[in-house]
C-alpha cells in the first residue's frame, strides 16, 4: 500500500499526493524559487490528525515540514520527498473582548485574525503582510506595525498548544512546561507544531497609517531614521529605500528613481499621530502620501494572490546608519540590476526592548534597527550578480550588532542560524530541543540540532 494511502486511511483530513488535481498548488509556497515536491501533504483537521502525522513520519524516518502560511523564505513549508503538515485547516478564532484575548489556531492569516479582532477594536501586532500565518511569525518573534507599542507578538502570547515529536499533546505557558514556551517564542519550529495559540489583545479602534513616499536622499534616509527614533513609541516605520515602481499615483518621471517608500502606523489618537506624522512629511516634499485614519486591519493592504517573488535576501541589525551609508544605499540602488532592489529599515526600541533578552528566545531586543537587504529577479542565471549585489550592501551597512532574525533567514548555514540565538540563548535552546525533540525530528527549519547531553555546548 502506497504510504499516502496509507496515512489517509488514519486521518480525518485529507491527504494529497502526486497525481492529486490540486498537488501543484498545495506545495506551491510563497518564495518563487522553491519548487519541491513532498510525497503527501497532510491537510490536518484537528490536533490529533498532527499527532497521527507526526508518529507516521518518525516510525517510517520521514522527513517532515510543517506549513503554516508558507512564507518562510527558506521554503520550509514543503519538503522534497517527505510529508508535509499543512495546518490551513485549523482555522478556529475564539475571541473575548471583554478579557481581551484569543484563541486562535495556526492555520489562520494576519490579515483573517486581525480582521475579526478589528470588529472589536481590538489587535494583536503581526507583521507586516496579512497572508502569512500566525503560527510561523508568532513563533520568530513577529516584528510588525505595533512593536514599540506593545512589543513583538511573542510578549502578546499568553499560552499555546504544542503537539511534540513524541505525538503528545502539550499546553505550555508560564506556569506549565515554561521551558518550552520559551523556547517557542522565537526559537520557531523546533520544539513541536503548535496547533493553537492564546493572545493578548490590544485596543486599536484605529491607526494613522498607509505609505509615504518621498525622494531619497542621504539626509531624506537619515534624517528620517532619526525622526522615527525620537517618534513617540505610538509609532512604527518601515522605511523601504528602493528604486521607484511604476505606481499610478507617482509622476512618471519618478518611475526608477531612488525613493523612500515608507509605511507609518501611529496607533494613538489620529490628532497627535497627525503632528507626528507631519514631521515626515516636512523630510521633503512628498512624490505620493496615502497616510490617513484607517480600521488597523487595513494596514496590511490587499494580498496579491498569485505574488511569488523569486529573491535574494540578508537580514541584520545595525547600530546606525549614518549619511555615508545612506548614501552607500543610494549609490547601490542606482547600479543595481535587479528588477527590484530595496534596503528596508525598520527603527527599533519602545515595548519591544524593554523586555529582558533573556525573557524570550528572540534575543535582539537591544538592537536599534533592523536592515533586510534584498533583490528580486526574473531570470534564474541572474542569481549569483544578485547575491553579490545583496551580500555587498549588507557587508557596507555592517556595524557592531551581528545578530540576524529567524523569521527572514533564508537557507544560510548555521553561522547564521547561531547569529539569530547567541550566547546562552542557543545553549539553553539545545538543552531544550534535547528534551522536547531528542531525534531532531522537526529538522525543516532554521534548525536548532538537540544538545548532546543536558547543558551541552554547541561546537
Amino acid at each position: 500500500m502506497p504510504f499516502a494511502t496509507e496515512l489517509a486511511a488514519d486521518l480525518s483530513g485529507q491527504v494529497i499526493a502526486p497525481g492529486h488535481p490540486r498537488y501543484d498548488a498545495a506545495r506551491r509556497v510563497f518564495p518563487g524559487a522553491v519548487d519541491r515536491r513532498p510525497a503527501a501533504i497532510a491537510r490536518v483537521a484537528h490536533a490529533p490528525d498532527v499527532a497521527r502525522v507526526i508518529r507516521f513520519a518518525r516510525e517510517r524516518g520521514l522527513e517532515l515540514a510543517v506549513r503554516g502560511g508558507g512564507h518562510s523564505p527558506a521554503g520550509h513549508g514543503v519538503s522534497d520527498g517527505g510529508i508535509v503538515i499543512d495546518l490551513a485547516g485549523l482555522r478556529r478564532l475564539q475571541i473575548d473582548p471583554a478579557r481581551r484575548i484569543a484563541w486562535a489556531e495556526t492555520g489562520l492569516s494576519a490579515g483573517e485574525y486581525t480582521s475579526a479582532a478589528g470588529a472589536h477594536g481590538l489587535a494583536t501586532g503581526f507583521g507586516d503582510t496579512g497572508s502569512v500565518g500566525i503560527g510561523g511569525i508568532t513563533l520568530s518573534g513577529g516584528i510588525g506595525f505595533l512593536a514599540r507599542k506593545h512589543g513583538l507578538t511573542v510578549d502578546s502570547l499568553l499560552s499555546a498548544d504544542v503537539v511534540t515529536a513524541d505525538g503528545e499533546h502539550l499546553r505550555t505557558d508560564a506556569r506549565r512546561h515554561p521551558d518550552l514556551f520559551w523556547a517557542i517564542r522565537g526559537g520557531g519550529g523546533n520544539f513541536g507544531v503548535v496547533t493553537r495559540l492564546q493572545l493578548r489583545l490590544h485596543p486599536v479602534p484605529t491607526v494613522l497609517g498607509g505609505m509615504l513616499i518621498l525622494p531619497a536622499t542621504a539626509d531624506v534616509i537619515t534624517r528620517f531614521l532619526e525622526e522615527a527614533d525620537a517618534a513617540p513609541e505610538a509609532l512604527s516605520t518601515i522605511a523601504n529605500v528602493m528604486t521607484a515602481p511604476p505606481l499610478p499615483f507617482l509622476p512618471p518621471e519618478q518611475h526608477g528613481r531612488p525613493v523612500v517608500m515608507a509605511l507609518l502606523a501611529y496607533s494613538g489618537a489620529v490628532d497627535v499621530g497627525e503632528r507626528v506624522v507631519n514631521r515626515f512629511r516636512r523630510l521633503a516634499a512628498p512624490l505620493a502620501d496615502l497616510v490617513r485614519p484607517m480600521p488597523y486591519a487595513e494596514i496590511f493592504g490587499p494580498e496579491q494572490k498569485d505574488y511569488h517573488p523569486v529573491a535574494v535576501a540578508r537580514t541584520m541589525f545595525v547600530d546606525d546608519v549614518d549619511r555615508d551609508d545612506a548614501q552607500a544605499i543610494i549609490d547601490a540602488l542606482e547600479a543595481s540590476s535587479a528588477q527590484m532592489s530595496v534596503a528596508q529599515l525598520r527603527v527599533l526600541g519602545g515595548a519591544l526592548a524593554r523586555v529582558p533578552a533573556e525573557a524570550t528566545a528572540f534575543a535582539h531586543r537591544r538592537s536599534r534597527i533592523f536592515v533586510n537587504v534584498a533583490a528580486v529577479y526574473d531570470r534564474p542565471g541572474e542569481r549569483l550578480r544578485h547575491e553579490a549585489w545583496v551580500a555587498g550592501l549588507a557587508a557596507r551597512l555592517h556595524s557592531g550588532d551581528t545578530g540576524a532574525y529567524a523569521g527572514f533567514l533564508a537557507e544560510e548555514g548555521q553561522d547564521r542560524v547561531r547569529a539569530a540565538y547567541p550566547g546562552a540563548t542557543w545553549d539553553r535552546l539545545r538543552a531544550i530541543k534535547r528534551r522536547y525533540d531528542p531525534t531532531n525530528l522537526f529538522r525543516v527549519n532554521q534548525n536548532i540540532p538537540p544538545a548532546a547531553e543536558l547543558g551541552t555546548k554547541a561546537a
